[in-house]
């Protein structure tokens, strides 16, 4: 799918230094040769598209995508997540535990959505870099997720790719466990890039696909739609930002509407790779932390 924006990114070459990009085809443009110093500094500007637009016609260089390392575009944000968005999550949610089925029924149809903190920028994992499953966890999944990129002010700049790894039966044996179950060494990546210009109308037509492989065969895969998210964009940012303060901006991820069966948990060396129609594909081997 043909995406109406600029997909930018942090990359390195070889140990070099970190540098601003614009993902394109086959090569990256280098921002930071034209003096850029970051991707907050872009995010937080005003009339991001147009400043992005008057960069590319300046003819930044072209770096081969073979001499690229993709870093995480997440830099000085903090990292959120919402909830039982979808429906599909609602029900996963409601199969883990009877003692919290109804708590998740309520928060569903709820006018508050749930929504917790998922890791600082430091700890986010790059794309390709290992992530992890919990060594007292038995019930173990990825999370794949439309992100939302916010500066500052709660304005909704861009949109990413995220991983919201879990373990459920920890969530499941008690509400009051959901930070273990989610905030642990390893258990969130983002990226490859942030997609900015796109409409809500036009990310809302965008297909989230799930494919987990061990020893080089797929043992999960599935998909949904960005649609199938209830709540809007600006709801969920406008949550977030609710007596709260983000001096460098945050990424929200907005919950997951692909659940692996309940006979399925994630194991050390199987590969998680995520792709969202309109941005990319995030991709990362598995550990146990």
């Amino acid at each position: 799918m043909k995406t109406k924006g600029y997909k930018l990114c942090r990359f390195q070459q070889a140990r070099g230094p970190v540098r601003v990009g614009i993902l394109k085809a086959s090569s990256v443009l280098d921002l930071s040769a034209l003096g850029v110093e970051s991707l907050t500094s872009l995010l937080e500007g005003k009339g991001i598209v147009a400043r992005l637009k008057k960069l590319c016609r300046l003819k930044p260089p072209c770096v081969s995508l073979r001499k690229v390392r993709f870093l995480t575009p997440v830099e000085g944000q903090v990292v959120w997540a919402a909830g039982v968005t979808y429906f599909r999550s609602k029900t996963a949610r409601m199969e883990e535990s009877d003692i919290s089925a109804s708590a998740y029924d309520l928060v569903y149809d709820a006018k508050r959505p749930e929504l917790f903190m998922k890791s600082l920028s430091e700890n986010v994992v790059h794309p390709g870099d290992p992530v992890g499953i919990r060594k007292d966890a038995r019930w173990n999944v990825p999370e794949p997720e439309l992100s939302l990129v916010m500066n500052s002010k709660g304005d909704i700049v861009g949109y990413t790719v995220g991983n919201d790894m879990s373990s459920r039966d920890i969530e499941g044996e008690n509400l009051l466990y959901l930070p273990q179950a989610k905030l642990y060494h390893r258990a969130c990546t983002v990226g490859p890039c942030i997609v900015v210009g796109p409409s809500e109308k036009e990310v809302r037509s965008w297909t989230i696909r799930l494919q987990i492989r061990r020893k080089g065969r797929e043992v999960f895969g599935g998909s949904t739609k960005v649609n199938q998210i209830k709540r809007s964009f600006k709801e969920l940012a406008g949550y977030l930002y609710r007596s709260q303060k983000f001096p460098n901006g945050a990424v929200l991820l907005t919950g997951t509407g692909i659940v692996p069966s309940n006979e399925f948990t994630l194991r050390a060396g199987d590969w998680v790779k995520i792709a969202i129609s309109g941005i990319g594909t995030l991709e990362n081997p598995v550990v146990r932390v």
